[in-house]
């Protein structure tokens, strides 16, 4: 199953994206502060852990984040690690 055509949701009132994939609910706490967005946690059922469904979503979550020009803080580990696998997003990374 191509994972890339699934449409990330950015549950506002919930403050997090999510992504719904094989019926399990995968998800990006975040917080937003003046022009900040601060990833907090990144959580993916069990059943589909290793299928990429974490990047995946991270990934989108940044197009997200960039197209709302706004600045991002990793506090979420998963995020950091991926930041450091692909660097080329670090043109987000708030100053602060």
């Amino acid at each position: 199953m191509k994972y890339n055509d699934i449409k990330l949701v950015n549950n506002e009132s919930k403050q997090r994206y999510e992504l719904t994939v094989e019926g399990l609910l995968s998800f990006i706490d975040y917080e937003i502060k003046d022009n900040i967005i601060y990833l907090t946690h990144t959580e993916v059922p069990e059943e589909l852990e290793g299928k990429g469904i974490a990047a995946g979503m991270v990934e989108k979550a940044f197009n997200d984040i960039e197209e709302r020009g706004l600045k991002l803080v990793p506090y979420c580990s998963y995020v950091a690690t991926f930041l450091k696998r692909h660097p080329q997003w670090n043109r987000l990374l708030s100053e602060e």
